[in-house]
């Protein structure tokens, strides 16, 4: 089995864990970093008010994080039940662009296995980065 369809399993089956209540929409997400064979899942988490919410990729990169702290992503894996496929949030892509390069791939699916494929900077061309923030 190929890296990226251990990735879709991954996320295929954190997305049934998903906390959907209000939307109904679960998501689940797997990611890799740069250097590293583990794969790191989440599931979307939302909550009744609303900005409590946390998308399945935050989650995932949040685990990642806590484990093994910060890491360059080689790719994000996103599944959905959607056609056409759904990809990040805007939210979601700007976490990405924290701990990804304009090379890192995002991953999209649905259930019956539709993939494309994106690197970082089609998704979002002009990712507000620390290079945007004043020198000291």
């Amino acid at each position: 089995m190929n890296d990226i369809q251990k990735a879709f399993d991954l996320a295929k089956q954190a997305r049934l864990n998903a906390h959907a209540p209000y939307s109904k929409f679960l998501v689940g997400a797997a990611i890799k970093p740069n250097n590293s064979t583990t794969l790191y899942t989440g599931c979307n988490v939302e909550n009744a008010s609303f900005g409590g919410t946390i998308c399945a990729e935050r989650t995932a990169i949040t685990k990642m994080v806590s484990e093994v702290g910060s890491q360059t992503l080689e790719y994000v894996v996103v599944v959905t039940d959607s056609d056409p496929l759904a990809g990040p949030c805007g939210m979601c892509l700007q976490v990405i662009s924290e701990f990804s390069d304009k090379n890192t791939k995002i991953h999209l699916f649905n259930l019956e296995g539709l993939h494309k494929e994106y690197s970082f900077s089609e998704m979002l061309p002009l990712s507000f980065t620390k290079d945007w923030l004043p020198k000291n």
